[in-house]
């Protein structure tokens, strides 16, 4: 008989099981010779357990190059091969001491940050408001300067910008920007102007009528969201995926490709009910969280994985069930979740030239700089960008928008404008398109500031001035009913 998953189970025997076998954390530095091996074994498999293991590892910028996942009824097995950023195996005894008590304590929370479209269902008000942020999501149909002309707004209305994340997909955008009232260093508390703020930018993001949108800025407390978790799951809902089909080629039934050659298949195991998945795609960093996140909005639960890469591409293979569910899902739910497994893998892929920024922050600093890419006719394809004592840190993909290769110019642009030191990168390990003369180059150059000069030929005619100048003034009005 088939032991599944159940969600109903008593909390009360549930905390006892627990209680009785707690979960079990171990780092082996000794039987693998070029990584360290991280195994957890615990009495519980409930959902989401997954993917807060594998979000504690990559948020410690971890890369996971293997892994295999078990469960049998109630309990599971997890094993993960772990290296640094350099490829080495872990030798600070602080950080895997770290490792094991945010596994532990990650999972005696019960569970970590709460899965959600709009903020907690209570307590949200109830937070203190030295520990609130205020986070600004949309998603929508993406467009040359949109990331600027929401800066824009920010400015005007007097917020400064702590950090922003943006990905762009298949034509469609998602973007979180944390905001502090510029006048007092805090959070945005006032209803009346959180309102306004969000009124303003679905001004600009409501230029494409008929297209699906969403604009959302609340108060939420410090440590709520996940950002690239968040972002999955706005893009998810936004839909992004149905374009993959554009990219199956003669691909048809079980098996789908993507436009970056990731491969994935659904197949299923009649005796034990489960979906087999299979996905082929390059490596990366965070693939694996990127696929789990994926398969837990879907509502799927991992039994049993096996995860491996061999040289620049990935395997990763799944045996899943529909959450409290045995019943093999239908053809059409089965081609939806190819397609969008394809979408999570691709979402990171970042294109074009990385330009990274480290420089003091201020109000403006975003649109400042977006701006000077949007009137070089540039688009921006990619945004991490965060603050440290006091800098602003980050990059930015950007692409030329009419599909010419970026002039590297622009980083002499952007350095006046931001005062603070500009790096651009030709091998950035996510870019899908790169010259044959970068193979040849340093992996990058930096920009410092001197008394010489750098010639910039930006694109800029006087229509896209003229249109510039028009997305300032419009930023101002509201919709016309």
């Amino acid at each position: 008989m088939d032991i599944c998953y159940h969600a109903h189970i008593d909390r009360e025997i549930e905390s006892l099981i627990e209680r009785i076998h707690p979960p079990r954390v171990c780092i082996d530095n000794d039987s693998c010779r070029d990584c360290t091996v991280v195994k957890q074994v615990d009495s519980a498999n409930r959902k989401g357990i997954l993917l807060e293991m594998v979000q504690v590892l990559t948020d410690l910028d971890l890369i996971i190059s293997k892994s295999y996942i078990s469960s049998d009824g109630g309990w599971f097995m997890d094993v993960f091969h772990v290296t640094d950023e350099a490829g080495k195996k872990l030798t600070d005894e602080t950080l895997m001491l770290h490792i094991q008590q945010e596994l532990c304590v990650t999972r005696s929370k019960g569970k970590i940050l709460k899965d959600r479209e709009g903020g907690s269902e209570k307590g949200e008000e109830e937070e203190v408001v030295g520990r609130e942020i205020t986070a600004m999501e949309m998603s929508g149909m993406d467009r040359a300067g949109l990331l600027s002309e929401l800066a824009g707004v920010l400015v005007e209305l007097g917020c400064v910008v702590t950090a922003a994340t943006a990905w762009t997909h298949n034509d469609r955008v998602a973007c979180i920007i944390l905001v502090e009232d510029a006048l007092k260093a805090g959070p945005i508390s006032d209803p009346k102007r959180l309102g306004l703020v969000e009124e303003q930018l679905e001004n600009v993001v409501a230029a494409h009528r008929g297209e699906r949108k969403r604009v959302r800025v609340t108060r939420l407390g410090a440590g709520h969201t996940h950002r690239e978790r968040r972002l999955h799951q706005l893009m998810y809902a936004d839909r992004d995926y149905e374009s993959c089909r554009a990219c199956d080629g003669d691909s048809s039934g079980e098996h789908k490709k993507g436009c970056d050659g990731t491969h994935v298949s659904v197949g299923k195991c009649e005796d034990k009910g489960y979906l087999v998945v299979n996905v082929r795609s390059r490596d990366r960093p965070k693939l694996l969280f990127d696929t789990v996140c994926v398969l837990t909005d879907m509502q799927y639960v991992v039994f049993h994985a096996a995860i491996s890469s061999k040289r620049s591409m990935a395997h990763q293979e799944y045996y899943i069930r529909q959450m409290g569910s045995s019943v093999i899902p239908s053809e059409s739910e089965k081609q939806k979740l190819a397609l969008c497994l394809i979408a999570a893998v691709e979402r990171r892929v970042s294109h074009g030239l990385r330009v990274d920024i480290v420089t003091e922050n201020r109000v403006g600093l975003l649109s400042n700089v977006t701006r000077v890419f949007r009137e070089n006719g540039l688009s921006v394809s990619r945004v991490e960008i965060g603050t440290e004592g006091g800098k602003a840190v980050g990059s930015f993909f950007v692409t030329d928008c009419s599909g010419e290769e970026v002039n590297p110019n622009i980083v002499e642009l952007v350095r006046r404008e931001t005062g603070g030191s500009v790096v651009i990168d030709h091998k950035s390990p996510h870019r899908l398109h790169q010259s044959s003369s970068s193979s040849s180059s340093s992996s990058s150059s930096v920009i410092h500031q001197t008394n010489d000069t750098v010639e910039a030929k930006p694109k800029l005619s006087l229509g896209s001035l003229l249109w510039s100048r028009l997305e300032r003034l419009s930023g101002g009005f509201g919709p016309v009913n």
